[in-house]
């Protein structure tokens, strides 16, 4: 399952995705993993969420932070959620140009039973359609 957190620069994502992150480890009998552009908020998540700085990696595109994604998820069977804050800053591609990586994560998600939580930062209105299913 893909859910998406959304709204404008400062209308409170990030809060609600490290709360949902810290909720879920009470939840979850996995890992749950919280993936982030910096170390800002590193210390906001419980000590049992893992925490990833991808921004380290120095990704360009969104096809790389697909294959980072893969990677870390081969590299640990027992992920169940993965919480991506900073979305857009992340993959460093327009959002109505990423339909095929909404395609692919949802059937990544859908084959190995990882649900994945992102937060973006746009309005509904710039939106494009194919991610208004995942909205929560």
């Amino acid at each position: 399952m893909i859910q998406v957190i959304y709204g404008k620069k400062g209308s409170g994502k990030t809060k609600r995705i490290l709360d949902m992150a810290n909720s879920m480890v009470e939840q979850q009998h996995g890992d749950v993993v919280f993936v982030d552009d910096d170390n800002r908020y590193m210390f906001d998540l419980r000590h049992e969420v893992r925490f990833v700085n991808a921004g380290e990696y120095g990704m360009r595109s969104a096809d790389m932070f697909y294959g980072f994604l893969c990677g870390m998820l081969a590299q640990n069977f027992d992920m169940k959620v993965v919480f991506i804050d900073a979305f857009l800053k992340l993959t460093k591609t327009p959002i109505a140009e990423m339909g095929w990586f909404f395609e692919r994560l949802d059937e990544y998600s859908k084959s190995h039973g990882i649900d994945f939580v992102l937060s973006i930062s746009l309005d509904e209105a710039d939106m494009p359609e194919f991610v208004k299913p995942y909205f929560i």
